[in-house]
């Protein structure tokens, strides 16, 4: 072999003799190309790393490369790794390791408790997970076998044989008929269509339902029947798989030609054929190597801010855990002596209470008191938390009507319910400034051509303005035959109807129209007349200018992939109307680096035009020298476009000579055949290229010391604008500053050395608006404040070029507009409005916060509640480790005792209703402050549980000293451990109601049905005489224990007046210290809430009566989807405020930004000496939540 490394390896098959003999000819011309002679190496022939070969039509040469087979599977696990991945994904979590560690624990004979106290638990916890883990896959697993089992149309032996997606080999040609599904990445080879064109529709990659064109090499047009495509053969040298939707880099090697291909004779996976009887094609990446299978990741995983901060309370637990523990253990090596002669320890008593060796002592009693003490962590708590969130995004959120948008029949959707609280504590929003905020709904409106304005219509921003300076705005009167037409709203007699020819500038309002109709990549369809013609085009901004033409008189009717056919109307003289074609020599296709688009074309005279349309940035710094005046009244008119909310494109044109063109158009097609960097070279290339089109001699600098010089300069300006930032706040009644910065300052702006300067600078301001920034910027921007300020963020926007940006906050909002769904796929949470952002977070999001918040503080509360009984219990026992409470008890209590009422306040409670929520927007800075999940919080629920539980225990156990039964026996452990027992169940599912802000039947039915429950299972479990020792069969080994007998000793309790003074009396005293305490806090340090629920405590949740956007048109569907969503909207049966609130003034103090310290004995008169009107008595449905 001549030459080294890659290039020398090539395929050992010759296609013909043509092809041999040529091989010198073609080396010459193509020398970026290296020969096609080559051996196999080995078994598998290796490919070069920056692009692969592929024979099409084939199978034999393709063979010893090994490409990826069509067969796709998308599931999690199989069944070799099912068990064994399953469980170490649920073992990742910490607390199932801990309760694991626990279940071996409980096993060893240290435990003071049976095995099935820990093993039971987690075993449901991991069944539950797993088989939820397992009707996943399976879902996935048969949605793979349908693809995978479709039927393709696949030519062989001269014959198309449809045989299944699976079976499909790279390499191989295929046929795709209409409405027909792509089943790998086609190389688009013929159609049936004449001018070798075909229509794809990309709404399973994008979301767009516009038909996209796609063009076959002219070279391969004859390939369409099964006789003439088997005597196809070419070689195809691509690049290698990749992610990338919209690049594509490769040549087609074929009757001793090279061909240049790019993303038009691309052919995707999952695309589907449109208005074209069938295509022909080659197949290029199959499988997983398919672009969309590549893009099949999923949304970066996010955990919440308060999840995270789960984890701290969670190790303080373990603190706390191993705390109590030492206590135990220290105390038991130090108790136990041979003094206590009564206790039996003698020579051979067991190694946990040998006397003579304390140490051992106390190391086994420290294992012994870590599984009696097991239960601090609660092990039901994540699974409550993911039930909870899991049905407020499926049935709150997702099922909101209003969120709901008719119009497009769009519901809000959850696409993860791990950020649900995250949506009440969002302090900064970045949102998509043009298309999220306008709905992508462009309507031509106005334009400047030569300086002058036209459009009489006025935008409801200046309308607004005009309102706030108490002025009126004169709107002209609408012409009499005013042209209405989605993505038209424009007046003005001058230029329409041909007006425009008795204009002073016809020339320029000509080539504007023409630019309007030519510069695009519109598709039409339907009949060819303005009435009934429609538009498929890639963005509404596309259709809205092409329409907007049609309206000027140049009416856009026909395209092919060389030509473009206008009708014009007026040109020549008023009334005429011409059919004119214009030949599409090149497009310079819109992206986010070149932020234009351009069309060379070729009029029927010869005449050569470049035509261009893009962000004035680009466009200006790219005319030619001269017209400064003109140049200077077209930004001013940019500027009112801008201030008067509208979105601005620039048009610029130029005639090119028929030698430029030629020497660009060599240059161009060279970089297009390139088979590195294709994509870079280009951009390079049509840069410059137009620079030199649009202005010839542009004035060339030192890129290095303009870069140094911009930098210096953005610096000071950020200095200067800091000081003055700083001064403003300092002041008494500042105004609301806002940074306004630019794509290119923002560059250097955000440079290591200058974007703290930056951060500091956005942070003291209310507003940050950055201008003509790219995908990668916004995400840089989203990144330093999510980084930099520690702050939660929220990213909402509608195209793919906010992807980035979605998904670089903490939570992404798509919305489901008309710029596609990559947004939306890419998000947490998707809407169809940037409005129903208010609702989702104002409403929903802060609901979820308080009730998360809720729902932990109450799991920490009742698990450290009960464990603490056991612990006073512990110094009783001369720190044994003999266990309080029977061992069901114990398994049950997180179970079944208190498990459904805190779902129940997870999902239903609420503080103030929808209304007022988005009524008093103030109160959503409770979530941004964080205000409920603070250490103090915890510090005071720890308080009460540690009051509590010597509650339960010492009063309990001292009052008991003196009991007897009715046979006259003094009680025993069992008799006072079920009456400790029964009252920490009553009472903490109690202290649940006292925490409830609205009390539902829900709660009622949950609260009550677990207490009934503990009555139901004693009376059954007390009833039953077992053996003194039971085995236990767990995997693995067999274990038996001994068990004490509670045989009859609940109904030996109620035949004593004890137990009733008793279940009377200690709830009452636990409860009354959270009683005093909510009352004090509410009356002298209300939150918020508390005040806006005192001012509105007569009143019931009006936003029953709002009209719902939708109307009366719902469905049997819809109505029960309301019905569901109205639940948590459910009227008090009280309304749950013991005291009246003060803190009315700082309350609406801060809502206008000032500091007002409440005085406690000003309210608190105020509070005494109001009066209630007689005879208010509201009917109970009006009462207050």
């Amino acid at each position: 072999m001549s030459g080294g490394g890659w290039d020398s390896v090539r395929s050992s098959r010759r296609w013909s003799s043509n092809r041999s003999d040529s091989k010198e000819e073609e080396e010459h011309n193509q020398p970026y190309r290296t020969t096609s002679r080559t051996v196999t190496l080995g078994r598998v022939q290796p490919q070069p790393p920056g692009y692969r070969t592929i024979w099409c039509n084939d199978r034999e040469a393709n063979a010893p490369i090994r490409f990826k087979g069509n067969s796709i599977s998308t599931t999690k696990y199989n069944v070799l790794t099912f068990l064994p991945k399953g469980l170490f994904e649920q073992f990742r979590r910490v607390a199932n390791l801990y309760f694991l560690m626990i279940s071996i624990l409980s096993t060893t004979p240290v435990s003071p408790v049976n095995p099935i106290t820990n093993v039971v638990p987690l075993s449901l916890v991991l069944f539950v997970s797993l088989v939820k883990e397992l009707f996943e896959d399976w879902k996935r697993f048969q949605n793979d076998m349908t693809i995978n089992n479709n039927v393709i149309d696949v030519l062989q032996d001269q014959n198309w044989v449809s045989i299944p997606w699976k079976k499909l080999q790279v390499g191989d040609i295929v046929r795709v008929n209409q409405d027909g599904f792509f089943p790998a990445d086609i190389l688009f080879l013929a159609t049936t269509n004449p001018d070798g064109v075909c229509y794809i529709e990309t709404a399973n990659l994008d979301g767009e339902t516009n038909l996209k064109i796609r063009k076959a090499p002219e070279k391969t047009w004859d390939y369409l029947t099964p006789e003439q495509a088997s005597e196809f053969k070419g070689e195809v040298q691509c690049e290698q798989p990749n992610n990338s939707l919209y690049t594509f880099t490769g040549n087609l090697l074929v009757q001793n030609q090279t061909l240049p291909l790019s993303p038009n004779q691309l052919l995707l996976r999952g695309c589907s054929l449109r208005n074209t009887e069938y295509i022909v094609g080659a197949v290029i990446f199959t499988g997983h190597e398919t672009k969309v299978m590549m893009n099949a990741m999923n949304v970066p995983s996010k955990r919440s801010t308060l999840e995270r901060k789960l984890d701290k309370l969670i190790l303080a637990l373990f603190g706390t855990l191993f705390t109590m523990c030492c206590i135990g253990a220290i105390g038991s090596g130090v108790f136990i002596d041979r003094k206590y002669f009564y206790l039996g320890l003698g020579e051979s008593v067991e190694n946990q209470f040998n006397p003579d060796n304390p140490f051992l002592v106390t190391t086994l009693t420290m294992f012994t008191l870590i599984t009696l003490y097991s239960t601090i962590i609660p092990i039901s708590l994540y699974v409550s938390i993911e039930m909870i969130k899991f049905i407020q995004s499926t049935q709150f959120i997702n099922k909101d009507l209003h969120m709901y948008h008719a119009e497009t029949n769009t519901p809000a959707l959850a696409r993860t319910s791990n950020l649900n609280e995250e949506l009440g504590q969002v302090e900064y929003i970045f949102s998509d400034k043009t298309g999220t905020l306008t709905r992508n709904l462009m309507e031509y409106f106005k334009c400047t051509i030569g300086g002058e304005v036209y459009g009489t219509g006025v935008t409801e921003i200046e309308r607004g303005i005009a309102e706030r300076n108490g002025m009126t705005i004169q709107e002209s009167s609408k012409s009499a035959n005013v042209i209405r037409e989605k993505g038209f709203n424009f007046d003005d007699a001058r230029i329409m109807r041909g007006a425009w020819r008795n204009e002073s500038n016809p020339d320029a309002c000509k080539e504007f129209f023409r630019c309007l109709a030519i510069c695009h990549t519109v598709l039409p369809e339907g009949e060819e007349s303005p009435e009934k013609i429609r538009y498929q085009a890639a963005s509404p901004d596309e259709a809205a200018l092409v329409a907007a033409a049609k309206n000027f008189g140049f009416f856009f009717f026909r395209r092919t992939p060389t030509m473009i056919y206008v009708r014009e109307s007026h040109v020549e003289k008023m009334g005429q109307m011409d059919d004119v074609g214009y030949e599409i020599l090149n497009v310079l296709e819109f992206n986010s680096t070149r932020k234009r688009q351009s069309v060379v074309c070729r009029y029927p005279d010869g005449r050569l035009v470049l035509y261009c349309k893009g962000a004035d940035t680009v466009i200006f710094e790219r005319l030619a020298d001269g017209q400064n005046d003109l140049k200077n009244i077209t930004r001013e008119h940019l500027e009112q476009f801008g201030s008067a909310g509208l979105r601005t494109l620039c048009l610029a044109y130029i005639d090119l000579s028929p030698t430029m063109y030629e020497s660009w158009n060599e240059k161009f097609l060279q970089a297009k055949s390139s088979l590195r960097d294709r994509e870079k070279k280009l951009d390079e290339f049509i840069i410059s290229s137009e620079t030199d089109a649009i202005r010839e001699a542009e004035e060339k600098g030192d890129q290095v010391e303009i870069a140094r010089v911009i930098k210096e300069e953005v610096k000071n300006e950020l200095n200067k604008s800091y000081e003055e930032a700083q001064q403003q706040v300092n002041a008494v009644n500042g105004p609301k500053l806002t940074l306004v910065i630019d794509g290119k300052c923002l560059m250097y702006a955000l440079d290591p050395s200058l974007r703290g300067k930056l951060l500091n600078l956005s942070l003291i301001c209310h507003a940050v608006v950055c201008c003509r920034v790219s995908p990668l910027q916004k995400a840089q921007v989203t990144s330093l404040v999510k980084k930099g300020a520690r702050k939660i963020t929220l990213s909402i926007g509608d195209g793919a070029n906010d992807v980035s940006m979605i998904q670089a906050a903490h939570v992404g909002v798509g919305i489901s507009g008309l710029e596609g769904m990559q947004a939306v796929m890419a998000s947490d949470f998707a809407i169809a409005q940037f409005r129903f952002l208010t609702d989702l977070l104002l409403v929903h999001g802060r609901w979820s916060y308080l009730r998360v918040c809720k729902v932990v503080m109450y799991f920490f509360y009742k698990n450290l509640t009960f464990t603490l009984t056991q612990f006073w219990f512990t110094f009783q026992t001369g720190f044994s480790g003999q266990r309080f409470y029977d061992d069901w008890f114990q398994s049950l209590y997180n179970v079944i005792f208190t498990a459904l009422p805190v779902i129940m306040v997870g999902l239903f409670d609420k503080d103030v209703s929808a209304s007022l929520s988005k009524r008093y927007p103030q109160l959503y800075q409770e979530g941004i402050k964080n205000v409920f999940f603070t250490w103090r919080v915890v510090a005071v629920w720890a308080f009460f549980s540690f009051y509590q539980s010597l509650v339960f225990f010492y009063f309990v156990t001292t009052s008991s000293w003196n009991g007897h039964n009715y046979s006259g026996k003094i009680f025993g452990l069992w008799d006072v451990s079920t009456m400790a027992f029964t009252c920490v169940v009553v009472s903490v599912n109690l202290r649940l109601l006292m925490a409830c802000n609205s009390i539902t039947r829900w709660h009622y039915i949950s609260v009550g049905g677990s207490i009934i429950g503990w009555f139901m299972f004693i009376f059954v479990y007390s009833g039953i005489q077992t053996p003194k020792t039971v085995s236990i069969l767990i995997p693995g080994l067999i274990c038996g224990y001994k068990r004490d007998n509670v045989y009859f000793v609940i109904f030996v309790l109620m035949g004593t007046f004890y137990f009733y003074l008793t279940l009377l009396m200690v709830p009452i005293i636990a409860l009354l210290g959270d009683f005093l305490y909510q009352g004090v806090q509410r009356w002298f340090f209300p939150y918020d809430y508390q005040i806006v629920q005192e001012i509105h405590k007569d009143e019931h949740d009006d936003r029953r009566k709002t009209g719902l956007e939708v109307g009366n048109q719902l469905t049997p569907e819809e109505a029960r989807s309301y019905a569901v969503a109205q639940l948590p909207r459910e009227l008090s049966k009280h309304t749950g405020f013991a005291f009246d609130s003060p803190g009315y003034e700082s309350f609406f103090a801060s809502q206008l930004g000032i500091y007002a310290p409440q005085k406690a004995w000003d309210v608190a008169r105020r509070a005494s000496v109001r009066s209630k009107p007689k005879g208010s008595k509201k009917p109970k449905s009006e009462r207050h939540k």
